[in-house]
């Protein structure tokens, strides 16, 4: 019966009911999670998508980015796809999600891409994330994608793992009401290759991509992150479905253990079996230690074992939390509940006789009160050696005598004004007042002064208010109770007071650390400079911790230099030197206090980065004989981590700067080269054989022969010419040397003397002009417009294969557009901007390579140069060609003006 009863109280979570009810009438979202841009979460979308429709059900495509990808296109084939609504922004029209064409069309399931995206203006939402909203609020059911960056909490997470500012971000509770959550999930090598087939980016784009957010680090800390927060999505799914079908916790979904750590000696060895334990149930773990609370002024030996227990909990791959409670076994139990933890280790127990009867051993508290919870016992350690802990803080001899002071003369005073009361007022009881000086001095002086005041007021009252008066004797039993219960009171507030004043004070230094270490992040933040940030660390180390402070690096290799010092130091000797070196090459501190070299006077700590050890940082303490506290110890830890952080991002920076300009020199360098081998070599072996054979044949060589070899040789002397001038073009457009000439010119008539010029050159070819009448003049350099013509006749030359070439020439608005097109191939569209680079060769779909490589970036200098503009357009006639459109403006003295 009583187990029937016990089960009755179990009811389902009201809350989880109710949001159960709420989902009912709404929509159903689905979210493709991926790590990263390219691992197919639009094209797992759309696969899936048509299989449902394929099974009769009602899906609409609301809106699909494919980014060019041909495979993902070709999904949409046969689903409906909604038209997307236009909006005028800055003089561009940009298409976005139609909501309302959505909501009017109301199908089973929408589609809507990219989930992160930011609106337009003047939209109705300015989020997608918030069209989804309404869309589910209406009975919707949507599919989406999204990558793991774009969640609120983790954009900070992973600007700091990719140096990429998250931008767009989604609020996580979006991502927790979902439905269902899909994960697609590639390894980091198949994206990379992805990315190298062009199939997420083109070519040039994914090769930035490689050398910034696509590294093998990032993706992995990406998959990471996505990994772990599908497996929390999972985990809160179980939690819900627990809560409403009154499943009450912990909820032995998976295991999760909890070390408990205190300040014995034994503490590190616990937390190695806790480790042992956690690898062979290959489950998560956390090291708990817990403060009594009102007793934060500790013992330093023993805060120096809970921080190094805590220290070696993370170095073993666990979690170490801090917490403070009055009811310590109670705060374990509490916190395992919150975490959801099914094992609590513990050591055996170390207490007295009259603690056990007293229940004041925490471990059998834990066992006793842990109904639900296992906890394991760890008997194989030694026997640890507790620190003693004294109950009452240490005072210095002066600030004693003070305090003591402080209560005599305050429980004085409190006489006075208590005789002064009592012969005005006729006040039935003056006890009350004697409390004052308790408080005072507990506040002010801390225990020991508010206990002395304490006995001094039960003294003062009995001798001088209490029958009868002037004597240590009690008349009245009711009087004596009542000093009794006095003392009890004044005891009691005492303590309260008191613990009022450690806590007040243990907040504000801890405020004030806090506040220090945001002012020094913010100071390291700004530094852009690596001497900015070493500076910052020296100072800032030197006003938190009152000691000397040295920052040492090794630049390429080379010796360990002092780069910053507050207060300024010149010089190490011998040892500090040999300590510094060791710290650098062990990665482990050294010097004062440690195993190695402790006699010399600073301590050296390494500043660690992923990549290793960056700098060493050195710390010579005020007080020699201390150890540093632990206080100071997590503000060093801190400075050094921020430090280490900000020498590592300064140092990439510059090495990626080093790099960029190495690769782009290298780059230059091979292209020259192979233009200048190829493009020089085939006209000189033209010219030698031709002038070979006219030398050794000579009369013999009919008359047409010996013609045509003279043809040839003026043929590829020319060419050799034109390039030579090219070369000389290009090294005055960056140089700066260019100063094209702004008079009034007649484009019809430089197009003319081009073509002219080109049917020389290239009698095969056939070229057209079409140019409107009444052209007005334009503003430029006649003689290197018509270089400018010339040289895209050539190009269409190359790249047309012998086709019509056309000039055409219009009048634009207030410009003027002059183009050339050929009928080749055309160019691929992702090499519609490249064809513009020095020595790019390449953008025909079939591959093949002609010329330089200078004569379009010519174009683009000379038109610059003038003016004017220069683009490239493919496909241009019947989905071939390639079209190269030049725009001048009319100057306003040549708009009335017109070609003859």
């Amino acid at each position: 019966m009583a187990q029937m009863d016990k089960h009755s109280d179990r009811r389902p979570d009201p809350d989880a009911l109710l949001a159960l009810t709420d989902n009912e009438s709404r929509g159903k979202l689905r979210v493709f999670l991926g790590a990263a841009p390219g691992v197919g979460k639009t094209f797992a979308m759309l696969s899936k998508a048509r299989a449902l429709k394929n099974d009769g059900v009602d899906v609409v495509i609301g809106l699909v980015e494919t980014h060019g990808r041909d495979e993902t296109e070709a999904l949409t084939e046969g689903l409906e796809i909604l038209p997307r609504r236009k909006i005028e922004y800055r003089g561009r029209t940009i298409e976005e999600f139609d909501i309302d064409a959505a909501l009017a069309r109301r199908p089973k399931l929408i589609v809507v891409d990219e989930l992160a995206h930011t609106n337009a203006p003047d939209s109705r939402h300015p989020k997608r994330w918030q069209d989804v909203e309404e869309l589910l609020g209406a009975g919707i059911d949507v599919w989406t994608a999204l990558n793991i960056q774009h969640l609120e909490s983790l954009a900070d997470v992973v600007s700091r793992i990719t140096g990429v500012l998250v931008r767009e971000t989604v609020p996580d509770l979006v991502f927790q009401e979902a439905s269902d959550v899909i994960l697609v999930d590639i390894t980091p090598d198949e994206l990379l290759q992805r990315l190298k087939e062009g199939k997420v980016y083109v070519p040039e784009t994914a090769k930035r991509a490689t050398q910034n957010f696509f590294t093998p680090g990032n993706l992995t800390a990406l998959r990471e992150l996505a990994l772990r927060r599908t497996a929390d999505r999972v985990d809160d799914q179980m939690v819900d479905y627990l809560r409403q079908n009154a499943i009450e916790g912990p909820w032995a979904t998976s295991e999760r253990l909890l070390v408990c750590v205190g300040g014995v000696a034994s503490a590190e060895l616990l937390v190695r079996a806790a480790a042992r334990l956690a690898t062979g149930l290959n489950a998560p773990w956390i090291a708990l230690h817990v403060e009594p609370r009102g007793q934060e002024e500790i013992n330093p030996e023993r805060a120096k074992l809970v921080d190094d227990a805590l220290a070696l909990a993370e170095r073993l791959g666990g979690e170490a939390e801090r917490r403070s409670g009055y009811d310590l076994a109670g705060e374990v139990l509490q916190f395992a509940r919150q975490e959801n933890i099914t094992q609590i280790v513990v050591g055996r127990s170390r207490a007295g006789f009259i603690n056990r009867i007293l229940r004041w051993s925490l471990n059998e508290e834990i066992v006793r009160r842990s109904n639900d919870i296992a906890v394991y016992v760890v008997t194989e350690s030694p026997a640890p050696q507790v620190v003693a802990q004294r109950p009452w803080p240490r005072l210095s001899r002066a600030k004693l005598a003070i305090g003591m002071s402080a209560s005599a003369l305050s429980v004085g005073v409190t006489v006075g004004a208590a005789h002064f009361l009592d012969s005005w007022l006729r006040l039935p009881n003056l006890s009350m007042i004697f409390l004052i000086p308790v408080i005072f001095c507990a506040v002010r002086f801390g225990i020991y002064p508010a206990t002395a005041a304490s006995i001094l007021s039960f003294l003062a009252f009995d001798f001088f208010f209490v029958d009868p008066r002037y004597e240590f004797t009690i008349s009245q039993p009711h009087e004596f109770f009542s000093l009794i219960v006095f003392l009890a009171v004044a005891f009691v507030t005492a303590m309260l007071a008191s613990r009022l004043r450690k806590q007040t004070l243990a907040m504000g230094a801890r405020m004030q650390a806090a506040q220090s270490m945001f002012d020094f992040s913010r100071k390291l933040s700004g530094a852009a400079k690596l001497d900015d940030v070493l500076w910052a660390a020296a100072v800032h180390a030197q006003k938190a911790l009152q000691a000397k402070c040295i920052v040492l690096l090794r630049p390429n290799d080379g010796e360990l230099n002092i780069y910053a010092a507050w207060p300024p130091v010149d010089l190490l000797d011998a040892g500090e030197a040999g300590a510094a070196r060791w710290t650098l090459e062990k990665s482990e501190p050294a010097g004062w206090r440690t195993g190695t070299l402790p006699n010399v006077r600073f301590q050296f700590r390494p500043m660690v980065t992923p990549r290793g050890v960056v700098g060493v940082c050195g710390i010579e303490p005020k007080i020699a004989n201390e150890p540093l506290s632990p206080q100071d110890e997590g503000m060093l830890t801190s400075i050094l981590e921020q430090t280490a952080i900000a020498i590592d991002r300064s140092l990439l920076v510059s090495d990626s700067v080093k790099a960029a300009a190495l690769e782009e020199n290298e780059k230059l360098r091979t292209m020259l080269l192979a233009s200048l081998s190829h493009d020089l070599r085939t006209p000189l072996a033209s010219i030698t054989g031709a002038v070979t054979s006219l030398l050794q044949l000579g009369e013999k060589i009919p008359p047409p022969d010996r013609r045509d070899l003279l043809v040839s040789i003026e043929e590829e002397a020319a060419r050799l010419s034109r390039f030579v001038a090219n070369l000389l073009d290009m090294s005055r457009i960056e140089s700066g040397a260019l100063a094209p000439r702004r008079e009034l010119v007649d484009i019809a008539e430089i197009a003319r003397s081009a073509v002219e010029r080109c049917k020389k050159a290239f009698p095969k070819q056939a070229i057209t002009i079409s140019i409107a009448r009444d052209l007005p003049l334009i503003r430029g350099d006649a003689n290197l417009l018509g270089q400018v013509l010339f040289n895209l006749l050539d190009n269409a030359h190359k790249y047309g294969d012998d086709s019509n070439a056309i000039i055409h020439a219009r009048r634009d608005g207030a410009d003027i557009v002059v183009s050339v097109t050929d009928e080749g191939p055309g160019i691929k569209p992702a090499d519609l901007e490249r064809i513009f680079e020095k020595f790019y060769r390449g953008g025909r779909p079939d591959g093949r390579k002609a010329g330089t490589g200078l004569g379009l970036s010519i174009c683009r200098g000379l038109i610059e140069a003038m003016g004017g503009t220069i683009l490239a357009q493919s496909p241009a006639i019947r989905r071939r060609g390639t079209r190269i459109v030049l725009r001048f403006p009319i100057p306003e003295q040549a708009a009335g003006g017109v070609a003859k």
